[in-house]
């Protein structure tokens, strides 16, 4: 199914995009600098526009990081890049994300993530990553009044297929899973997966580069734009970026930024 939408730049005449979507939780590391730079040489070597987007939507987590967006955005223009338009901040979208949630087939969800990751218990009593197993999609109207006395829901897209074709540049075409996805947590903030795909719709961007660890989301995000009318996105997954000793460089490692290189004595470009 695909339904009427007004998310999708495509009547404006304006040039497709690439673009960088920083979480403005923690300061830029290498690997983030490097994904930045992929995106911004392949959208210019494309004739594409290149668009940066806060994704500042867990406003907690935000805070908790002490404003650290604007120098995300020095540290990209530090390495030489510029952009087309403002900057798009998620924050200021939550009507947009709203209408496009009550366009979407959906359900209410009350499973904490214990019943989640027990309901995905392999029969060995290894975990591993499976769909939601729908626990709540046929919960009677009685029953879900139940439970919402006890919690709030999560909003959950009652999905019509388990996988999707996603296009990868560097994997060619291949099918994805896809399940139930959260939309809206159960404390009223909107998911990645959803604002995600919207802002991309509204941007005009068609051309996705980031490291491979996201690519579990890919189906997930492709299907959403097809229910929501939206041209498909083109994918390009590129691989990690790891320390001498193997160890990825990653937030949760410590990984270091600009300024790190910078005391290193790492010239910058100016």
């Amino acid at each position: 199914m695909s339904c009427p939408h007004p998310f999708s730049n495509t009547t404006t005449g304006e040039r497709p995009a690439g673009r960088f979507a920083p979480s403005p939780t923690s300061a830029l590391h290498i690997g983030n600098l490097r994904t930045a730079l992929a995106a911004w040489l392949l959208a210019r070597c494309s004739d594409r526009r290149f668009v940066v987007r806060v994704e500042d939507l867990d406003q907690q987590r935000v805070a908790a990081a002490g404003g650290i967006a604007d120098q995300q955005l020095r540290d990209l223009e530090a390495l030489g890049l510029d952009w087309d338009g403002p900057v798009m901040r998620q924050s200021e979208r939550l009507d947009i994300y709203s209408d496009a949630l009550a366009q979407l087939p959906t359900y209410p969800c009350f499973c904490t993530r214990r019943e989640i990751a027990a309901a995905a218990q392999a029969p060995n009593g290894v975990q591993s990553w499976r769909p939601y197993p729908g626990t709540c999609r046929t919960l009677s109207h009685s029953d879900r009044q139940r439970r919402a006395r006890v919690r709030p829901a999560a909003i959950r897209l009652a999905s019509e297929v388990s996988g999707w074709q996603v296009t990868d540049q560097a994997r060619g075409t291949c099918l994805g899973q896809v399940d139930d996805v959260v939309l809206r947590r159960n404390d009223g903030v909107y998911a990645y997966n959803l604002a995600v795909v919207v802002d991309d719709g509204v941007q005009g961007v068609d051309q996705v580069v980031r490291a491979r660890d996201l690519w579990p989301s890919a189906a997930r995000q492709s299907h959403l734009g097809h229910l929501l009318g939206l041209p498909e996105v083109r994918y390009a997954h590129c691989g990690l970026v790891h320390a001498p000793d193997g160890e990825r460089l990653s937030k949760s490692a410590h990984a270091g930024g600009l300024a790190e290189l910078a005391a290193r004595g790492v010239e910058l470009p100016r």
